[in-house]
């Protein structure tokens, strides 16, 4: 999966695939293929957290 710069492109895709397929990040990574390393530094540097309660980026 490719994932977009734009941090507002980044959370909108992810927080889509999170509401609609994945229950959580970790299964987010697993099932898209993508190495939860590289995109915790993705959402780093573009200032979003991950919200386990609500299974969404902020």
């Amino acid at each position: 999966m490719h994932l977009p710069n734009d941090p507002v492109m980044l959370a909108c895709v992810l927080n889509t695939k999170l509401r609609d397929f994945y229950s959580s990040l970790d299964e987010l990574c697993e099932g898209e293929d993508i190495a939860a390393s590289e995109l915790e530094e993705m959402l780093k540097k573009a200032g979003l957290e991950y919200n386990k309660e609500k299974n969404r980026l902020e």
